[in-house]
């Protein structure tokens, strides 16, 4: 089964050397941004929901196709709102796990997620739709995770931390266990996160403290 992506970015490429492993080739990339270049050698790009629909109109569906989005950081609604897109054009979303990760046997993965390299998802993990679990992250046991979410690179979530739907979660910051932490919240990289987070607050530092956001 072919790929496609949305998003000429870091993460397309990310996905691209996974997909690779799997013996699976991406056929198209699609991104909003006119100026946009493919990061991918010989991969095709085109733009916005019209490009969309020129290139699912073409396309010889003899081999069956499904899509991921490769837009990672804050933008946990665009990536939502990017598969109901590939959906309504008759795309499924596919659910990606790296070869090199970790997932235990019991935890949930919903689709559209992207567990990337040496991340770890614990017993019992529940990890939502369209959310990413990125480079050498870990996501303990009993850890609730909704849609949308980003898990940065060598974050750390300790057993029955909950994360509400498109929060992200930065670089190499830590939540010790039980923590909450809202819908649309941030968490800076490095912090350490040892009480519940608001929805839509941005913490930083160790301890994490609220910041405005700019």
């Amino acid at each position: 089964m072919n790929l496609v992506l949305w998003g000429a970015t870091g993460q397309a490429i990310v996905l691209a050397e996974l997909y690779g492993r799997l013996g699976r080739p991406i056929v198209a990339l699609f991104d909003n941004d006119p100026n946009a270049k493919s990061p991918l050698a010989g991969v095709p790009l085109f733009y916005g929901a019209d490009g969309l629909s020129r290139w699912v109109a073409a396309y010889d569906r003899i081999v069956p196709v499904e899509a991921l989005v490769a837009i990672g950081g804050e933008r946990g609604q665009a990536r939502i709102e990017i598969a109901a897109m590939f959906k309504s054009a008759g795309i499924s979303v596919a659910t990606a796990v790296h070869p090199a990760a970790f997932v235990a046997n019991d935890a949930v993965i919903g689709a559209g997620s992207q567990i990337l390299a040496m991340a770890a998802i614990g017993a019992r993990a529940r990890i939502g739709q369209h959310c990413i679990v990125n480079t050498s992250a870990s996501v303990d046991h009993e850890c609730v995770i909704e849609d949308g979410v980003h898990v940065a690179p060598g974050a750390r979530l300790a057993g029955c931390v909950e994360v509400g739907r498109c929060a992200f979660i930065g670089t190499n910051a830590t939540l010790l266990p039980r923590v909450i932490v809202g819908e649309g919240a941030i968490v800076g990289a490095g912090s350490v996160v040892t009480r519940d987070v608001p929805a839509k607050a941005t913490v930083a530092g160790n301890p994490a403290r609220r910041i405005d956001r700019a």
